[in-house]
């Protein structure tokens, strides 16, 4: 037994919805109305065409497809973190690339073949809907990171300074900062991972209960995804810190001033 269909007219009644917060914006004057018809049309649309071109890989089921699926979603999970801290992609978009694939490939092959033992650890039904829960909470954690990281670095020269000066190499003086953005970007998950399933019922266990998945299996599930995302992303973040670290100072240890896009 599957989830009762949702029916044309019955989705566009969902975006009736959309008037709660566009009358609040108006009477606030917050001027993201415009912002908000246009992320949820870009939305929208994004994921019609995703429904099809899933199907697609989920009817072919093919390694080859799903990985390069897979690789589209880092792509793009790079370029987003450049893009939403305004930093230079010439030098962190590989760096944040290669942090995320590794993160991912470790958990996922861990996780599906370990783990869960599939047969075929490629399933299009297990491998891209997981590893797509994983990247969304790598983003939202690496972004985080990033902007602690930098922000904290330029308003304290004075401390990255005086670690050199006291004889620290540049990873042992950018120790304190890299702690700091680890903090920030991990407390939201923590948090919410302490009282999940207390406030809410998770993406992943709602739609396998709605699948008609006994909840006892789905909690389970939810279970290993809720760990695996606590490591992918704490992976993530780490790694993409170290990697890009080594590419934004100069030989005189001074953070490049075109790291930043103006």
């Amino acid at each position: 037994m599957g989830a009762e269909d949702i029916g044309w007219g019955n989705l566009a009644a969902g975006y009736v919805l959309l008037f709660v917060p566009l009358l609040i914006f108006r009477y606030y004057r917050t001027g993201m109305i415009r912002s908000t018809l246009v992320s949820m049309a870009r939305m929208s649309v994004q994921l019609l065409l995703v429904a099809l071109y899933l199907e697609v890989i989920f009817r072919l089921n093919n390694p080859w497809l799903n990985t390069g699926w897979v690789t589209v979603m880092i792509l793009a999970t790079a370029w987003t973190v450049i893009g939403r801290v305004r930093l230079s992609p010439r030098y962190l978009f590989v760096p944040v690339f290669l942090a995320v694939l590794f993160s991912l490939t470790a958990v996922d092959a861990y996780l599906l073949g370990a783990v869960l033992r599939l047969n075929f650890i490629f399933d299009a039904r297990y491998f891209i809907p997981i590893t797509g829960m994983l990247i969304g909470n790598s983003l939202t954690a690496v972004i985080v990171s990033f902007d602690s990281f930098f922000g904290s670095l330029t308003r304290q020269q004075t401390t990255y300074r005086f670690g050199l000066a006291n004889g620290a190499t540049r990873q042992e003086s950018l120790r304190i900062f890299i702690r700091e953005a680890i903090r920030r970007a991990m407390n939201p998950t923590i948090a919410s991972t302490a009282v999940m399933g207390l406030v809410s019922l998770p993406g992943m266990m709602t739609g396998q209960i709605l699948g008609g998945s006994d909840p006892s299996v789905a909690i389970k599930y939810q279970i290993l995804i809720m760990i695996s995302i606590f490591v992918s992303t704490l992976l993530s973040l780490v790694i993409s810190l170290n990697l890009c670290s080594r590419f934004v100072f100069d030989r005189f240890d001074n953070l490049k001033s075109s790291v930043f896009r103006r």
